[in-house]
């Protein structure tokens, strides 16, 4: 007899099974089993909110595999990921395995190596309900205000839209900024610059004006900047004030969930979704050359800034053996986490610091790789010294007027050897001042006056946005990249280079949220909300309490709007047309459905007329801008796009005709290739038939019909293939071996 563990994916089941050994049955739950079924609203509000669980569409098959497993092996360990998400998914598989409720049969790995899988398996605990039901309180108020909320914006404005608890906020925040922007009035203002020389050096430094006898001067119109130049006409400039002084830089902290989204799309310009994939598949095992299956870093849901004893002594070896020990800092640092952060785990850092990027480069994705070297750069950079400035400030006179200039020279680099943190401003580049006395005389080369006017606030990014979030308090950690996706996915926001624009449907859908909804967008409710359940994961809160607090005057909210807007339809400007229809005669306008936009009579349904694929002048649709892929034509060297086929995606060279290339998209299935040991792939033949070959093709020339399984086969330990037919035979492909079976019904 023996164990099973179960796990949420097949990546991370692969990468424990390495080091649990013979003694272990490891599977994947493919996420959540249970959830609340999508076609009503499942929560019976009247009996204390208790939500109708159910076990999701189309995992009726793996839920039967696992009750079948769980009663063949001597012990069960619920192994899903280590947060309250994690620990419910755990939750609905004990009721769903019928395991006792008391048993300690709960794991976490905060990562996914030997030491961290040895660590989780030696403390089994029992399921912490309070998790639990902090998970079930989101759950149900997010699908209480998702199922309320949406089919009334849909009534009102237009069909198929969505409201959401965090997301409305998210939104609000970015028409808030809009019609900030909007508002905003531009001041005139004026600067005056002067270039100079020093009798010690060639090299022209600048200063700027900064004060006159009165103090600080603000020049607000030409009038008066011609007038002080008129004033400095053959003036002296003498260095009246020399101050040098040395400053330093310290390196910020190891990564949390919503800095690593912030500096990705930063310095990678990642969106937080892919962000977060790529994260998930470094933390659950990447096949390493040399290492075999392993997870690269601790789990990266987390706003802890929390580092374990034993990394920062490897974070130590590494620095000293690599820049010496002037790189290290006095004492260890010690960073502190926000007064609300869970610290259930790490922050997000390399499992094995002496792991530089350069060392796995080749086992990885060029996603894995570039996301993986931002994590490590951050963590060893955090637990380097700082960086030393050696600063000068000179003023300058000059009848009556005071220019003032700064500089900074690095001293020693410290931890910018390595990384600097990226930011939504530019940052001031080192300038170094000639050499200064007091008294000195200053040869004038240059004097300007610019003109210059205030300028709004800067629309948000996905950066700024997710960092107001946090500041904030409006959402967790796992949150933000779902955010962003359903404003953006919704048509709520539409990006413009890196930055977020509301469109008139999201400015409309905000308007009528904070006119009828006042709570559900205010940004102080929303936080208090959060606070609320996390009072519930810390067993300080009943959570039946906190959904019956929300739902009284969310439901009497509701009520008043339904009445009050009886017979009201808000229409957009975007949804109108320049068309008339060519059967009636009426105005044709823009609808929705489930296939996408077009453009239809507004006369329906008397009058059926509809257009597609043109616009609201009855244009044909401009085609939108092809996906660029990391993949390089090999042929001219171009990126190549996504296109997409009767057949499906390929990748074709935008060089075309001079360029012809074109390639299939590699879908990874997780098996090795039994020649090569290469990731197995799956590809379509010209008549779209599916076949599995090696991913280094021609180098490997591996190639089958038959479907690759996880499954290792009893016999030789290798993976096994299913023949796809009437019968459906499962067979060892190892030559040799003759390992065969028939698949059961």
């Amino acid at each position: 007899m023996s164990n099973l563990l179960i796990v949420e994916s097949p990546a991370k089941a692969r990468t424990i099974k390495k080091y649990l050994g013979s003694g272990y049955e490891v599977v994947a739950s493919m996420g959540h089993v249970c959830d609340l079924p999508p076609e009503k609203l499942n929560v019976d509000i009247r009996h204390n909110f208790k939500p109708n669980y159910e076990i999701i569409k189309g995992k009726e098959d793996l839920v039967k595999e696992l009750v079948k497993l769980s009663k063949k092996n001597e012990k069960v360990y619920l192994a899903t990921d280590p947060d309250r998400e994690g620990e419910a998914i755990s939750w609905h598989l004990s009721h769903v395995l019928e395991l006792a409720p008391n048993e300690k049969n709960r794991v976490t790995f905060n990562e996914i190596t030997k030491s961290g899988v040895t660590a989780g398996m030696k403390s089994p605990r029992t399921i912490d309900i309070d998790l639990v039901n902090a998970q079930q309180a989101r759950r149900i108020l997010d699908r209480i205000v998702g199922y309320k909320l949406s089919p009334f914006l849909s009534g009102k404005i237009r069909k198929g839209l969505s409201a959401g608890r965090v997301q409305s906020v998210a939104l609000r925040i970015i028409v808030d900024r809009e019609n900030e922007i909007r508002a905003f009035v531009p001041v005139e203002y004026w600067t005056i610059d002067a270039k100079f020389a020093a009798k010690s050096s060639r090299k022209l430094f600048t200063a700027s004006l900064y004060a006159d006898k009165n103090g600080k001067i603000e020049i607000k119109n030409k009038k008066q900047a011609d007038q002080i130049l008129k004033d400095l006409e053959n003036s002296n400039y003498t260095v009246i004030n020399i101050k040098k002084g040395s400053k330093k830089r310290s390196p910020a902290p190891p990564f949390i969930t919503s800095t690593l989204q912030q500096d990705a799309s930063r310095k990678l310009g990642f969106q937080a979704k892919r962000t977060m994939k790529v994260a998930q598949e470094l933390y659950e095992g990447v096949e390493v050359e040399g290492l075999g299956a392993v997870g690269l870093i601790t789990y990266m849901r987390t706003d802890s800034l929390r580092i374990s004893e034993d990394a920062v002594n490897s974070a130590a070896e590494y620095i000293k053996s690599t820049w010496g020990e002037k790189y290290l800092p006095d004492s260890r640092r010690v960073f502190k986490s926000k007064s609300n952060a869970q610290d259930a785990h790490e922050a997000i850092r390399p499992t094995m610091p002496e792991l530089s990027p350069a060392k796995v480069k080749k086992s990885l994705t060029s996603d894995q790789f570039k996301v993986y070297k931002l994590i490590w750069e951050r963590f060893i950079a955090s637990q380097m010294s700082d960086c030393l400035l050696n600063t000068t400030k000179v003023d300058i006179e000059a009848n009556g007027y005071i220019f003032k200039a700064s500089g900074f020279t690095v001293s020693f680099d410290g931890f910018t050897v390595l990384y600097v943190e990226g930011k939504d401003e530019k940052e001031e580049k080192a300038k170094e001042l000639p050499e200064l006395k007091k008294g000195d005389i200053l040869n004038l080369k240059d004097l300007t006056a610019s003109q210059h006017f205030t300028q709004p606030p800067p629309r948000y990014t996905e950066a700024s946005l997710i960092k107001t979030l946090e500041e904030n308090g409006i959402g967790r950690p796992s949150t933000y990249a779902a955010i962003i996706s359903t404003i953006t996915g919704r048509a709520y926001v539409k990006r413009e280079n890196k930055t977020l624009i509301p469109t008139e449907l999201g400015e409309v859908v905000t308007e009528l949220m904070k006119k009828r909804f006042p709570d559900i967008v205010d940004v102080k409710f929303t936080a208090k909300m959060e606070n609320d359940l996390d009072t519930i994961e810390i067993g300080k809160e009943e959570w039946t309490q906190i959904l019956s607090d929300f739902y009284e005057d969310f439901n009497e909210n509701l009520k008043k709007a339904k009445e009050d807007m009886k017979n009201v339809k808000i229409h957009l400007k975007e949804d109108e047309t320049n068309l008339i229809c060519d059967k009636c005669g009426r105005k044709m306008v823009v609808k929705f459905s489930r296939y996408g936009k077009f453009i239809a009579c507004s006369g329906y349904p008397e009058c059926k007329n509809i257009i597609r694929n043109v616009n609201i002048n009855g244009e044909p649709e401009q085609q939108s801008e092809p996906e660029e892929s990391d993949v390089i034509c090999e042929k001219c060297g171009n990126k190549m796009i996504i296109k997409t086929g009767k057949y499906g995606k390929f990748l074709a060279c935008p060089g075309y005709p001079e360029c012809k290339n074109v390639k299939s998209i590699d879908i990874k299935i997780g098996v090795p290739c039994p020649k090569c040991g290469g990731d197995i792939v799956e590809r379509k033949t010209k008549r779209g038939r599916t076949f599995y070959g090696c991913i280094n093709y021609p180098k490997c020339d591996f190639i089958t019909n038959d479907r690759p399984l996880e499954d290792k086969c009893p016999q030789c330990g290798k993976n096994l293939f299913k023949k796809l037919g009437k019968k459906k035979k499962i067979y060892c492909i190892t030559e040799n071996c003759g390992y065969e079976k028939i698949e059961e019904k």
